[in-house]
């Protein structure tokens, strides 16, 4: 959808700083069936992503949730920033998977349809919190670092500040 809105989006461009952020949980078409089933496929994001940047659009990648034994490991998330990169992505973000309760309550009994020998892990990494360990995010925060600075994509973050105005840092500092 938002390819159809390319020429809008080109146009608030020129006067504002935007960018177009797409999830892709993994490059892989087959598990990607599996953890997102009604999903467009990560292909056809990353093509939407080439088209925004075709049209000189700031835009990037969102690799989240991280998920724990599942797209956690190098070669998965490898094969995304490497997609990114093809698609000529400012941006790579990555985020590990949290769970508060209400998502818990979801997301568990999927595990344990799909992926039933790595419940005991789950319930170890998220007893008693939402989110998991410092050392298990800084870990991917640094092999995602060291991805992008492979494949050439300079930035973490979907918000480029150098040529943001007085009234959009402020409003920005709000999320912070």
């Amino acid at each position: 959808m938002i390819v159809r809105d390319i020429d809008v989006l080109r146009e608030i461009s020129g006067r504002n700083s935007i960018s177009v952020s797409l999830t892709v949980t993994t490059a892989d078409c087959d598990l990607a069936r599996i953890l997102e089933p009604r999903a467009p496929r990560p292909d056809l994001r990353l093509d939407a992503l080439r088209k925004v940047r075709e049209a000189g659009i700031r835009g990037g990648v969102i690799c989240a949730p991280v998920l724990p034994r599942i797209t956690d490991d190098r070669a998965q998330l490898e094969a995304v920033v490497k997609a990114a990169a093809e698609a000529k992505a400012n941006y790579v973000h990555a985020n590990p998977l949290f769970l508060k309760p209400c998502s818990a309550a979801v997301f568990l009994p999927f595990l344990k349809e799909h992926f039933p020998e790595l419940v005991p892990d789950y319930q170890q990494r998220f007893r008693g919190r939402a989110f998991l360990a410092p050392a298990y995010r800084k870990r991917i925060s640094e092999l995602v670092r060291e991805l992008r600075k492979t494949y050439g994509i300079d930035e973490e973050s979907r918000f480029d500040g150098s040529q943001a105005t007085a009234a959009e840092i402020a409003q920005m500092n709000l999320f912070g």
